[in-house]
């Protein structure tokens, strides 16, 4: 009997919540789990936004507070939002797809946690994260609720789940609380205590926070040839399934569209550092330049003068790629 609900949801995910949340009566008979991705210095203001009286109980997530129906948990910025039985569990542990908090360890640790009394939601975003999440949810026996790509904002995220996992229901969130209202129509159970023994015997810590051996991808995984965009440690790979993922010794995570994405935004930062190294050397030949003319050494002059102007019209190339590579994405996203 599901009741552990837990949602995932990124770019143009406020509206669909706020909606899903406040179509749930007051005494819902389940616990909710809300992790969207935001920035780490926003303030955390989505429950305000998602509650309404007459609905459940909207709560920024605290870690070590007990699981209760008819409230819903919202990640805190810059916190991973995991369930244990029984418990939340808020870590900052290392970044998941880019993200924390990221989808994809509460879905994780919920499907660990609570099996097929498990019920997961992916809303709209960009990417994939919550794929591989639900992709554990089902292998435990839980349901997979995908928003339908045709009416979400931003539609990558909702596809790349309905391709790695075989999702139950792909609905128009206008529809999702009456199948919610269906699946958890029986008493709440708080937890089931084998499941519960087990889960806590082999988490003794928090998820992200540590590697446990049977965590570590040097020993589950195998190297690969990729680097890790956020701290450049080795990346370890691991076959889920169907599913490849990523993680690097101190626990970064990603699926190969995350680890792109990290590679692109790399790639432009390097460039722009190059740029602006390049007009800083310009202009220091500049200056050498001034200084040799001043004291008559016109032959030293013309040098720097040579090597600034090289340098100048390398950092005009590069920023005109950067300008030229930014218009063409706008211009694929306008089409879009």
């Amino acid at each position: 009997m599901p009741n552990i609900i837990v949602i995932g949801a990124s770019a143009g995910g406020v509206e669909p919540l706020r909606y899903l949340v406040r179509a749930l009566p007051a005494d819902f008979p389940a616990a909710t789990f809300v992790v969207m991705h935001v920035s780490p210095l926003s303030p955390p203001i989505l429950p305000k936004i998602l509650y309404a009286p007459g609905h459940p109980k909207v709560v920024t997530a605290v870690d070590g507070q007990r699981i209760e129906p008819a409230r819903v948990y919202v990640a805190q910025p810059d916190r991973h939002l995991l369930v244990e039985p029984g418990y939340v569990r808020l870590t900052r542990g290392p970044r998941e797809n880019r993200h924390r908090p990221a989808i994809d360890p509460l879905f994780r640790s919920a499907a660990r946690a609570y099996g097929p009394r498990v019920i997961a939601v992916v809303l709209t975003g960009m990417l994939d994260d919550g794929a591989q999440g639900l992709y554990i949810v089902k292998l435990q026996g839980g349901v997979a609720i995908v928003q339908d790509p045709e009416e979400a904002t931003f539609d990558p995220m909702p596809l790349s789940a309905m391709k790695a996992a075989n999702v139950d229901y792909v609905l128009k969130v206008t529809d999702m609380p009456k199948k919610l209202m269906e699946l958890v129509h029986e008493q709440w159970q708080p937890i089931e205590l084998s499941r519960a023994k087990e889960v806590l015997r082999d988490f003794t810590s928090p998820e992200g926070e540590k590697m446990s051996e049977e965590y570590d991808e040097r020993l589950n995984g195998k190297p690969s040839i990729f680097t890790c965009p956020d701290c450049s440690g080795p990346l370890w790979e691991v076959q889920d399934g169907e599913l490849l993922r990523f993680r690097c010794r101190v626990g970064h995570a990603f699926s190969p569209e995350t680890i792109r994405d990290g590679y692109n935004d790399s790639i432009e930062g390097a460039l722009w550092s190059a740029v602006r190294i390049l007009e800083q050397s310009a202009s220091l030949e500049r200056t050498l330049a001034e200084s040799a003319g001043a004291r008559g050494d016109e032959l030293a002059a013309h040098r720097y003068l040579d090597i600034a102007s090289g340098r100048e019209d390398q950092a005009g190339m590069i920023r005109g790629m950067l300008k030229s590579k930014g218009n063409k994405e706008e211009s694929i996203n306008d089409i879009a």
